[in-house]
């Protein structure tokens, strides 16, 4: 399960250092793409082919499911991260999520977020509060 932020900095050739506590587990390949709020999600290889065969069983004869998979999957870029740890994030998806060079790199469970750093705090600002105060079940079941 990844867990925690770490805030690395993308270098002048779209690179990112991935913290070392997530590199084990995305050292076989991983998949980058486009994530909710402008951000990227990160998967592992394997993790990535489940999540897209679950999309794939979607009823095509909704458009907001083939919506959905088209920009989930035509953004995706797989790749296996270097000797040091990095991910290459292609100059589409750093556009995307308007990433320059202060990053936010977030565990998320199953994945991994990397956020513009900015983007980040102030997603956290706005979001922390309702956080704090929810008083009704958001994932049913859980609390």
């Amino acid at each position: 399960m990844f867990l925690g932020t770490h805030t690395p900095r993308l270098d002048e050739k779209g690179r990112l250092f991935l913290p070392a506590k997530f590199r084990d587990r995305l050292s076989e390949g991983l998949v980058v793409t486009k994530g909710q709020e402008r951000c990227l999600f990160v998967y592992p290889a394997d993790t990535f082919v489940e999540i897209a065969g679950a999309m794939q069983k979607g009823p095509t004869s909704s458009k907001a499911v083939r919506d959905y998979i088209r920009v989930f999957l035509a953004g995706a870029h797989d790749e296996v991260p270097d000797r040091q740890g990095r991910l290459t994030v292609p100059p589409a998806l750093r556009q995307y999520a308007g990433l320059t060079r202060d990053c936010a790199v977030i565990g998320a469970g199953d994945r991994i977020e990397v956020w513009d750093a900015s983007a980040w705090e102030t997603y956290l600002a706005a979001s922390e509060q309702a956080y704090a105060e929810q008083s009704e079940e958001v994932v049913p079941g859980l609390f």
